[in-house]
């Protein structure tokens, strides 16, 4: 890193660094609002690299003008954050929302807060700024009450000026004369009571809206930057796979246009060139001869593969005396579940640019994690990891680890070799091929009942590899595509996010979960992070089950999920939900052979995301013939606790709501031997306009809780809903995902 760098020298050379972008324009996610020259910060001498999360000034710089920029590691992916910590920040400290702007996810600039995922922003990224804010406004009245001889008790803020009962004021900026805050975050500082919010709880419209829809917004697909070249990354076929197995024999460039380069280290082979187009005649135009290992399982086998490739179990929960239970009783029932490998479906492919020198690096990129990018790219370049800047730019959505993280190492490796910064858009193919897939799982459940009906026993079990395989210092340059084929790297093991949602809220005293891990090395394609992890696949199953089980004993879904229930939120969500669909509790009896026309039915389901965050409750209406199912209606309750910005909270659940629908009614990614086969949108069909629902949604705003997430809690609720429905409306219960056509109508046929 260069000598002294400090915030106030970034913001003035800003637009040398993004010479792509017009100052008139957002630049992505890095400011909302540019502050340029003199007016940028005014902590003069302050070394960023020597701020700590500890710091106030690591978090919040106040201009001259009283304007307030937030430095945050949490970064705007789609889902409305940066607008929803600004809320936090100015409620926080008393300024105008206006005032505010925010600089997010840069190494050089904002605090290391870990990963954007798991719907936790506003759960842990929104409380360290809302702490900082308070610690802030507590200077501030200390610094007031040294000027007005009062003390800080009798002083309040209001619209950045600390004011006293005899309408003495001074404005912050007075206070801070062009200073830093100079204070530790205080973790025991006064948070201003819910009673005085103005803008938490209020839908503050979301200031990356409006240029996004009139075609402003710059995302990190607009970078340029002088001399910049194009490039392409030539993989080997085998696509898609876990770790790729593959010797590179032979090289033909022989038809390599004019104005091409190829470029090599180990199995990593790329082209770069002046301009896009060339970049992709070059690639076209190369042959390579590769050897390459194939082993993977045929499709149909996927799930047995599984089943039979776990060499890991972690014991997620036990409690009672399972084994002896079940031996007492008389009624056992039992159901597998299975759910396929999916994409992550970003509708723009991943795209990076990368600026390598001899000593330092500065990549853009829409990673999730700037800090965990910057270690795996450190290694990969060889570098410090000090020595390497990652600067986070919107892309284009992604709901867990999309491509790109890999196209950043890409583009990192190919400005390297090349000696000029470069810019690699990745393909369609590329992204439905080679980005990691959501790891497809098994899960088998047993379950037993009394001679009263009730649940005595249960058990859970699933099968699959790791949730998780996103770059980080640990797993270094094998976390990307680009470390595996120039260094022949494994992709590292782990065992992450298998047993989120695994175990179940329902009080039941005999009770046992294991999760069977499969090794990264034996799952077919690679597996990482989407939106959930296992928590969809798991309550997919529990949900189901648990269905299936209030159907065997005559007791309607809702009644029987409210007996085991013992938190009164959990039943709470269940009954709005309940009310808001207008479901009529009634004993179950048998439903009537289906004769294959069309039919509606209802169904629901329960989730408390991860078994401590937010609470979800949901019923869904299908309409199912032999041509398909079709869903017509759905209705949420939620409850997240605290909410900070209502309309924000609904755009999630909206959005989990149509995500997952297309998950679960057609999202399957399709391989061969070969590697992945659906590389287009045509062999991996979405949820489309025509097909969505209405969706209705009932917020519970819990203004006396904390906040936790509601980015990823909603998904979980949504496959059982949807299988439920379809078994009220058909008697056809479907255990595999998609809930497809052929896999009803064969349900059908088998009675």
């Amino acid at each position: 890193m260069s000598e002294g760098f400090d915030r106030r020298r970034f913001l003035g050379g800003l637009s040398a660094l993004l010479v792509g972008f017009s100052l008139q324009h957002p630049l992505g996610a890095l400011a909302v609002e540019l502050v340029t020259g003199d007016e940028a910060n005014r902590i003069d001498g302050v070394d960023k690299t020597l701020l700590d999360v500890g710091e106030v000034d690591a978090w919040l710089v106040l201009l001259e003008d009283g304007r307030v920029v937030i430095y945050s590691g949490k970064v705007e992916l789609g889902t409305g954050v940066e607008t929803a910590l600004r809320q936090i920040v100015a409620e926080e400290l008393c300024v105008a929302f206006a005032s505010t702007s925010i600089i997010q996810g840069d190494t050089w600039l904002t605090p290391d807060q870990g990963l954007t995922a798991g719907s936790k922003t506003i759960q842990r990224g929104g409380a360290q700024l809302r702490r900082a804010a308070a610690s802030a406004r507590q200077e501030l009245l200390s610094r007031a009450g040294e000027h007005l001889r009062l003390p800080a008790a009798a002083l309040h803020c209001h619209d950045g000026r600390v004011r006293a009962a005899d309408g003495r004021s001074l404005a912050f900026t007075e206070l801070l004369d062009g200073e830093g805050f100079a204070r530790r975050v205080d973790p025991d500082a006064a948070l201003l009571p819910v009673a005085r919010y103005r803008l938490v709880g209020t839908s503050v419209p979301r200031v990356d809206i409006p240029p996004k829809v009139f075609g402003d917004y710059r995302f990190v697909q607009d970078i340029r930057l002088p001399g910049m070249l194009h490039g392409r990354v030539l993989r080997p076929p085998c696509t898609g796979v876990s770790t790729p197995r593959a010797r590179l024999r032979s090289i033909d460039d022989s038809a390599l246009p004019a104005g091409a380069q190829l470029l090599r280290e180990g199995n990593f082979v790329g082209v770069v060139a002046e301009d896009e187009w060339l970049a992709i005649q070059a690639a076209r135009a190369v042959r390579l001869d590769w050897e390459v290992s194939r082993d993977l399982p045929p499709m149909s086998a996927l799930h047995e593969h599984l089943l039979a490739g776990a060499t890991r179990e972690h014991r997620v929960q036990d409690k009672g005396d399972v084994e002896t239970r079940f031996a007492q009783l008389e009624q056992v029932h039992e159901a597998e579940y299975r759910w396929p490998f999916q994409n992550h479906d970003s509708i723009g492919p991943s795209c990076a640019v990368a600026d390598v020198g001899d000593d330092e690096a500065t990549v853009w990129s829409g990673t999730q994690g700037v800090y965990p990018l910057r270690a795996a790219l450190a290694e990969l370049l060889g570098l410090d990891e000090h020595a390497v800047r990652v600067i986070f730019v919107e892309a284009s959505g992604c709901y867990g680890h999309n491509g790109a993280d890999d196209v950043a190492g890409d583009a990192a490796l190919l400005s390297r070799l090349s000696g000029r910064p470069v810019r690699v858009q990745w393909s369609r193919a590329d992204e439905h091929g080679w980005n990691p897939k959501g790891p497809a799982m098994v899960m088998r459940l047993r379950g037993g009942l009394d001679r009263h009906g009730e649940i005595a026993a249960w058990q859970f079990d699933n099968w699959s590899s790791t949730h998780s395989t996103r770059p980080g210092r640990a797993g270094g340059a094998a976390t990307l595509l680009a470390g595996q084929l120039a260094r022949g790297l494994e992709l590292p093991d782990g065992a992450s996010g298998n047993g989120r949602n695994a175990p179940v809220d329902y009080g039941f005293a005999h009770c046992r979960v294991i999760s069977h891990v499969l090794p990264v090395s034996r799952s077919p394609l690679r597996p990482s992070a989407l939106r959930g992890l296992g928590a969809v696949q798991n309550t997919f199953a529990n949900e189901s089950f648990m269905d299936e089980l209030a159907h065997r004993v005559g007791i309607d879904p809702l009644e029987f999920r409210l007996r085991y229930l013992r938190d009164s939120r959990a039943q709470a969500v269940l009954e709005r939900a309940a009310r808001l669909a207008g479901w009529e509790p009634a004993p179950l009896a048998p439903p009537p052979r289906w004769d294959g026309s069309p039919v509606r039915g209802r169904g629901l389901s329960y989730v408390r995301y991860e078994n401590e965050n937010a609470y979800v409750g949901m019923v869904v209406e299908v309409e199912a013939s032999l041509e398909g199912i079709r869903v017509l209606k759905v209705w949420v309750a939620h409850d997240c606790g605290l909410i900070v910005n209502p309309d924000g909270v609904r755009n999630q659940i909206e959005g989990n709501v149509l995500q997952t629908l297309s998950r679960t009614l057609k999202e399957e990614v399709r391989f061969h031997a070969s590697g992945v086969s659906s590389l287009e949108w045509g062999s991996y069909p979405l949820l489309t306009f025509m097909e969505i629902p209405e969706v209705r949604i009932a917020l519970i705003d819990r203004r006396n809780k904390p906040s936790v997430g509601a980015g990823e809690a909603t998904s979980a609720a949504v496959p059982a809903a949807v299988a439920n429905a379809l078994f009220a409306a058909t008697g056809v219960r479907l255990r595999q995902v998609p809930l497809t056509r052929e896999r009803l109508r064969a349900g059908w046929e088998a009675g």
